[in-house]
């Protein structure tokens, strides 16, 4: 048999070649099945971290009044950090938390907020040396996390009653100038025609029923559907001229009393806001707090806005005034008084009224009027809403 023959027929090598062939296979599979249950447990490790940093900061925006979306996102940070710190060395938790990011997308509605938190992070893990035959020596672990989270507006609702002076005096001029000019009848404060023809200015009157609507306009601005909010008013001279029934909303206060607001007679003030008082305090059916417990309500803030322009005819008004503002407000009911370019007397006798610091208003011009009454359904609306998780 010639040497290539007996070449050919030789099989002392095989095993030799076969195990030369196979061997990198066979240490690059045991290197991959090490290394893909090394990447399986820390994916899962680092999936854990940032689903608890997405949850941790979606709850600190739900329950923490003081968190902002800067801060959740800081404390989402730290939360991975503070997560992986057991299971990775110090240089990989460094590359973790460099890479590690947070976002917080905040939407607002007329219902509550809602936020929707974002946590991603990512690092390279290094490959056991067996995984190097096949030419792969490190592998990106990543992950990701979103949650959301809400916080509902709880509404306090309002129930308010307007108490507006159109006596005689309510003819006067503000001093506000109506432009283009024309000529107008003039009147005093006591309510006297003084002059005809004469320049034509805005009469406390009319700046009285914008500023009025002013007022509403705030509380048709933060309850929009009329869910929360029941109003009504009063227009008083030597008696009560006009009234309404309490109802949702501001557009029948506004149709049945403000709209027809025209000055003419005395000034006691006395039976309109016992007649107020005792609209915010019926009981049974027909009360304020049964009315809104039927609809829902469960917190209920009740307000007389009180404004004159001048002094009561009778001091006995006076006195029997402010013995039912006194009541009122031991039934927990807040005044708004507001003293439209009125004397002495009468502002002092509407600060006594009041509620207080921050419930008093002496405007000395129709500018001061609007601002009062706008600044009144402001901080009205902005009572009437309290945030609870």
């Amino acid at each position: 048999m010639s040497i290539f023959k007996r070449l050919a027929a030789d099989r002392s090598g095989n095993f030799g070649m076969m195990t030369a062939i196979m061997l990198p296979v066979l240490l690059g599979g045991a290197g991959l099945m090490i290394d893909f249950s090394n990447m399986m447990l820390s994916r899962h490790e680092l999936q854990n971290a940032t689903d608890a940093a997405a949850l941790a900061a979606a709850t600190s925006l739900a329950r923490d009044s003081a968190a902002t979306a800067e801060s959740a996102k800081t404390m989402a940070i730290d939360f991975v950090k503070a997560q992986m710190s057991n299971v990775v060395g110090s240089k990989t938790l460094e590359d973790i938390v460099k890479s590690t990011t947070a976002t917080v997308a905040t939407t607002t509605t007329s219902d509550g907020k809602r936020y929707d938190i974002v946590v991603s992070s990512n690092y390279t893990l290094s490959l056991t040396p067996l995984m190097q035959v096949l030419g792969k020596s490190t592998t990106q672990i990543g992950a990701s996390s979103s949650t959301t989270s809400g916080i509902s507006q709880t509404k306090s609702a309002l129930s308010m009653t307007l108490v507006l002076d159109e006596s005689g005096s309510m003819l006067a001029n503000t001093g506000e100038k109506i432009l283009p000019e024309k000529k107008c009848n003039q009147y005093n404060d006591n309510g006297a025609l003084v002059s005809r023809n004469a320049t034509c200015y805005v009469k406390k009157i009319e700046a009285l029923k914008t500023a009025a609507n002013l007022l509403l306009d705030q509380l048709d601005k933060a309850d929009p559907k009329s869910k929360y909010v029941r109003t009504n008013a009063i227009a008083w001279s030597s008696e009560i001229q006009d009234d309404s029934d309490f109802a949702w909303g501001t557009n029948k206060t506004r149709n049945d009393v403000i709209e027809d607001m025209s000055a003419g007679g005395g000034t006691e003030s006395y039976v309109p806001m016992k007649q107020a008082f005792d609209d915010l305090t019926k009981t049974g059916s027909k009360s304020e707090e049964k009315i809104h417990l039927d609809a829902g309500n469960t917190k209920l803030t009740k307000y007389i806005v009180f404004m004159t322009d001048g002094n009561n005819n009778s001091t006995w008004s006076d006195t029997y005034t402010l013995a039912t503002c006194k009541s009122a407000k031991d039934a927990g009911i807040k005044i708004y008084s507001i003293a439209f370019m009125a004397p002495t007397r009468a502002q002092s006798f509407l600060n006594s009224c009041s509620s207080g610091a921050g419930y008093y208003f002496k405007a000395e011009s129709m500018d001061d009027l609007l601002g009062a009454f706008k600044a009144i359904g402001e901080e009205a609306s902005a009572n009437k809403t309290l945030l609870t998780q």
